[in-house]
Parts: C-alpha cells; sequence; structure tokens
C-alpha cells in the first residue's frame, strides 16, 4: 500500500485541473431536478428528456468522471445527442466539491458505496422520483460513467441489482477492491487488486438479489498511465461467476480497429463484453465525425475513432439497429460494419473482425489440417452465423 505522503501527492496532483467539460457552460440542455428523496449523498441531479420520449422508454443513468460536471460530461460523450435519436431519457447525478473536492464520486468511501447509504441512495431515489414522472420501463434501466463514476456505476449494479438491466463501465474499477483513498489509488495504479472469485463475493454480498443479473460492458484504453487496465480485467472477473461463464471469452473481434471480447451465458445471452481501446489513454472513446458521429473531444474525451457512447445503446439494444454483426446482419453487413468475412484457412484466428468461437480456433490448432481443414472452416462459418 501506498504511504500517506505518496498519498497526498496524487491528490495534489487531481487538484487544479480545470477541465473545460467541468464547465457550467454545457449545462444547458439538462434540467435540474430539485426534490427526489433524502438525498443523504448530498449529490445534485439532471436530467434530459427528448421531444421524441415513447411509453415505457429506456432509462441511462449516466455518471462523470473526476474534475467533470454533468453537463459537461453530456457534452463530450453526446449521451444527449444519442437520446435525441432514439427516445430514451437520461439522468445525470453530480457530484459537489464539498463531499469530495475533485468531485470525484465517492466509490471506495463504505459510507457511499453500500445498498440505501450515501451517494448510493441518492442515485437510488433520483431513479425512483424520475419513474414516477416519466413514463419509463423499470426493466430498461441502466448506469454507465468514467473513472470514479465508472467505479461508481460499479458500487450501483452491486448494490442495486435488481434495478439496472445493464451497466458500462468506462476507464472504472471493479466494485468493493478499495475502502479507503490509499486503497482507491494502489487499485488504479493495478496493486492489490482481490481474486475474482473475492471480487465477485462482494457483489453477491451487497444484496439480496436471486434473479438474472445486470449485463456488463467494459472499456479500457491500453495505453492508460490513471487506471490501470489491470482493473478492467478485473471487472470482468468479478461479473464472470456470477454469468456462470468462464475466464475465456466466446469469441473475440474488431471493431473500428479495436478488440472486443464477449461472454455468452446459457442462454447464449451476450452478458459481458469488454473493449481494449489501442493506444488510449485515460478517457471515455468517441467517434465525433460522420453521421453517426456524436460527442466532442477534450479533456478525458478522447477522438479514437469509436463511439462508446453508440456502442453502449447498441448493446443495450437502445438503438433502431441493435443487431449484432455476429447474428449475420445484412444491412449491417452492407453497410460496412461486419467487414471481412471472407475466411481462408490462414485467416483463421482470434482477432480481425472474423467472429470466430475461440473453442473452434483452439480446435483447430490441434488438427491435422490437411486432413480435416474443410471441416474446421465449416464449423467456424457455422459458429459465427455466416453458413448453416
Amino acid at each position: 500500500m501506498r504511504n500517506i505522503s505518496d498519498t497526498i501527492a496524487r491528490l495534489s496532483a487531481f487538484k487544479g485541473h480545470a477541465l473545460p467539460h467541468g464547465s457550467s457552460q454545457f449545462s444547458g440542455r439538462l434540467r435540474p431536478i430539485e426534490a427526489f428523496g433524502s438525498n443523504p449523498g448530498n449529490l445534485r441531479c439532471h436530467a434530459y428528456v427528448p421531444a421524441n420520449l415513447a411509453e415505457r422508454a429506456p432509462l441511462v443513468v449516466v455518471l462523470h468522471g473526476c474534475t467533470q460536471s454533468a453537463g459537461g460530461y453530456d457534452h463530450g460523450s453526446g449521451w444527449s445527442q444519442m437520446a435525441d435519436r432514439h427516445g430514451f431519457a437520461l439522468l445525470f447525478p453530480e457530484q459537489q466539491r464539498q463531499n469530495n473536492p475533485n468531485l470525484c464520486f465517492n466509490w471506495f468511501s463504505p459510507e457511499d458505496s453500500r445498498r440505501d447509504c450515501g451517494e448510493a441512495l441518492s442515485i437510488r431515489q433520483m431513479i425512483k422520483a424520475f419513474e414516477g414522472d416519466y413514463p419509463i420501463d423499470a426493466d430498461r434501466v441502466y448506469v454507465t460513467g468514467l473513472s470514479a463514476g465508472g467505479a461508481m456505476a460499479s458500487v450501483m449494479l452491486a448494490a442495486y441489482p435488481e434495478v439496472f438491466a445493464g451497466g458500462a463501465i468506462i476507464a472504472g474499477l471493479a466494485y468493493g477492491c478499495a475502502a479507503s483513498v490509499p486503497q482507491a489509488f494502489d487499485r488504479m495504479r493495478g496493486h492489490g487488486i482481490p481474486a475474482a472469485h473475492k471480487l465477485a463475493a462482494l457483489v453477491r454480498g451487497a444484496s439480496r438479489h436471486q434473479g438474472r443479473w445486470p449485463s456488463i460492458s467494459v472499456w479500457q484504453g491500453s495505453a492508460d498511465a490513471t487506471v490501470s487496465p489491470l482493473n478492467a480485467d478485473a471487472i470482468v472477473g468479478q461479473w464472470a461467476p456470477l454469468h456462470g461463464v468462464g475466464t475465456r471469452p466466446d469469441f473475440i473481434e474488431t471493431v473500428d480497429g479495436h478488440q472486443r471480447r464477449v461472454w455468452r451465458d446459457a442462454d447464449g445471452r451476450d452478458v459481458i463484453e469488454a473493449y481494449s481501446i489501442a493506444g488510449m489513454a485515460h478517457g471515455t472513446p468517441l467517434a465525433t465525425s460522420g453521421v453517426e458521429g456524436c460527442g466532442s473531444s477534450g479533456a478525458y474525451m478522447l477522438e479514437a475513432g469509436i463511439s462508446s457512447t453508440g456502442r453502449i445503446c447498441q448493446f443495450w439494444g437502445l438503438t433502431q439497429d441493435s443487431e449484432p454483426c455476429f447474428a449475420g446482419s445484412a444491412a449491417r453487413q452492407s453497410s460496412g460494419e461486419c467487414r471481412d468475412l471472407t475466411l481462408a484457412p490462414s485467416d483463421i484466428r482470434v482477432s480481425g473482425a472474423r467472429f470466430i468461437d475461440v473453442d473452434t480456433v483452439s480446435t483447430m490448432q490441434g488438427t491435422n489440417q490437411n486432413r480435416n481443414i474443410r471441416e474446421v472452416i465449416e464449423r467456424a462459418l457455422r459458429t459465427a452465423g455466416l453458413m448453416r
């Protein structure tokens, strides 16, 4: 564990980071909600309701990172733009400086990271109040966040799993991995992260939940020097036992130049996905240009050629075109989203946009290619949904 002088130095490094995206100048699209409950965590609340909000619309809870504001994170990530396009509602909890001088959600504080306590309860109250005021589908509530907001999303998913259908954690940390500021910095650097079975036990012990667990989307920059990529693996390891899936993904693909791993449960449902954004530092990955672009790049809002906001919406089924490439969507293949689908023997590998099952690859490695190559290729094509 780091000593106290190291912790103070790290805290000082965060101070004074007045980000453009933390400015109130970006709050114009969001509406403040003043009364939503007892608010034991002393948080602010903002909402965005598009003009085309439908009956029983989905709700997404968005948690900003340290030094940021709700409006600033919305401006950078483009969530309200996506809400306009697809007709879902948004809630933006916002930290106050008297709670945390760096405007971080206190995901590491036992008083704020337990069910029905502190900041976690405040966010739960926001959701309940919003559901009372708008025609929200209670079965389609989701939570996402960046960095400390991502770690707080982990808290919400563990403390209230019955509330959320899914969560997306961007450069965040696993639930319960730290219980103090020094521990939080240690975990951010990848030191002392508990084993997967211990992390899973922490989620099981956070509530009395007996039903289906939320699906999990994990996003991490491979060059992140603030939150070690080891934390992304820890999040996957925490939720894999809960969903009854193994440590190895069911398939690996390349999406917009970045690796995506997917785990499916016994019913064939995609329950965990994990993106590794090649060469990206600490922040939210964006694709701001083009017809489907959204958001605005800036500090910790990083142009990466892939829109985490758009892809998360797709994973949760919030967009009109939510059918994944591996399901064999002809429309998406013709649009160019599913590329390089022509297979040759040398193409069968666990990388690239070829959607090959990991077990298929392992089988091929131990097969006499001269004798069984056609059988292996046909099995790979069937697994990818490209042949019956």
